[in-house]
């Protein structure tokens, strides 16, 4: 700050400045559309409290009062809802850093209830009876328990009587103590990946950028996850029965940087290829393989159907899989995108060997990871782990 802006800049001198005259929801559709994704999330407030609508709640302290004088997340939810068939949603902080109520509330220890009681509840039933998200995806508790949050009291309006009672879904973070315990979704915690089922529906929320959740003026492209990098987050993540929420951090004049809408663009290329073995899928008795690293199951038990996602192509055009129990004669091994069946071997009572295509670069579907689809196994096909409404991939 006191290299780059003036002796007496405050934090609310920033309000004006963010003037979002690039903003152009349609083209953020439009991104969003081409990057294969089945929801978005949009920070409707973080934790300095500023509101991305005219907020009654929030006067002089939202993007249509101060800066771009424009409903942002309205634009958006528009946008999304009538160009794409995308699920709305919004992030919303329950706590303010600098917000005197909550202060006040902190120093009480949390034994008075100014702050959401006049501010940050209010905010919470004004965006669902406004914007009617289909995903609410609450953050901030500012170690403060849930009852002085009065969560249960506003997540019991918005599951029975709110206007998305039907279709809501929301996160774990709702008060001190309720992350990764309860909540319609797990968190547990920023850029979570466990790396093996949970018996919970969970979602991996990470970032692009590996240091910021913001946009940075000065990050360096090492700093930012690679395509494959990105494809390895997502295998990973639904192998093991979660979503995954990609972060992006779009400039204060509300362009989507052109780096991320590449990611962006890239992650849906490869989707329309490998969507298959991710969409609607369902976790596997085994998330990754048994001998081979860095292979990663998904299943399709309605149609019987195994995948084997892989990302580094074999130099020998054969790969090995340890879990698949196979029929001579009976099981069929394809790559997704192909159309030819691929030659195999078992090996012993599970496993097999299977041979690749041997295709050049050139001629693959995709450069970034590799999915074989395997029916006929001599196994059911069956899916572990949890099964909850939230299966918008």
């Amino acid at each position: 700050m006191s290299k780059n802006y003036p002796p007496d800049f405050r934090y609310e001198d920033f309000g004006p400045l963010f003037t979002a005259e690039f903003y152009n929801p349609q083209q953020w559709a439009s991104i969003l559309k081409e990057s294969g994704a089945k929801y978005v999330v949009l920070t409707s407030k973080h934790h300095e409290g500023f509101t991305l609508w005219g907020s009654k709640f929030s006067w002089n302290w939202n993007s249509l009062d101060v800066g771009s004088k424009r409903d942002l997340v309205g634009e958006l939810a528009n946008a999304i809802r009538e160009n794409t068939d995308l699920h709305f949603g919004l992030y919303h902080s329950l706590f303010e850093w600098f917000n005197p109520l909550f202060l006040t509330d902190k120093n009480n220890d949390f034994q008075t209830s100014y702050f959401p009681n006049s501010k940050s509840m209010p905010e919470l039933y004004e965006i669902v009876m406004k914007y009617r998200p289909e995903i609410l995806w609450s953050d901030g508790d500012g170690d403060a328990p849930c009852t002085y949050w009065n969560t249960t009291g506003f997540l019991a309006w918005l599951y029975n009587e709110s206007p998305v009672k039907d279709i809501v879904v929301t996160n774990d973070r709702w008060g001190s103590g309720c992350i990764c315990k309860h909540g319609g979704y797990y968190t547990c915690s920023d850029r979570y990946n466990p790396g093996h089922l949970l018996p919970h529906k969970w979602e991996n929320c990470m970032t692009i950028d590996k240091r910021s959740w913001g946009y940075r003026r000065n990050a360096l492209i090492s700093e930012l996850l690679t395509i494959e990098e990105l494809i390895q987050e997502l295998v990973e993540t639904v192998s093991c029965g979660g979503n995954l929420l990609m972060n992006i951090g779009p400039t204060h004049d509300g362009r989507i940087p052109v780096v991320f809408e590449e990611r962006l663009k890239q992650m849906g290329t490869w989707l329309q290829v490998n969507g298959e073995a991710i969409y609607s899928t369902k976790p596997w008795r085994a998330q990754n393989d048994s001998v081979t690293p860095g292979v990663w199951y998904t299943c399709r038990p309605q149609e019987r159907s195994l995948y084997a996602l892989f990302l580094n192509w074999p130099t020998n055009w054969k790969i090995t899989l340890g879990e698949p129990r196979s029929w001579r004669g009976m099981t069929e091994v394809q790559l997704v995108g192909c159309q030819e069946k691929l030659k195999w071997l078992p090996i012993g009572e599970k496993g097999m060997i299977v041979s690749l295509p041997r295709l050049s670069p050139a001629q693959m579907a995709v450069r970034w990871g590799w999915a074989l689809k395997i029916t006929h196994l001599k196994e059911v096909v069956q899916a572990a782990g949890p099964q909850t409404k939230f299966d918008f991939l």
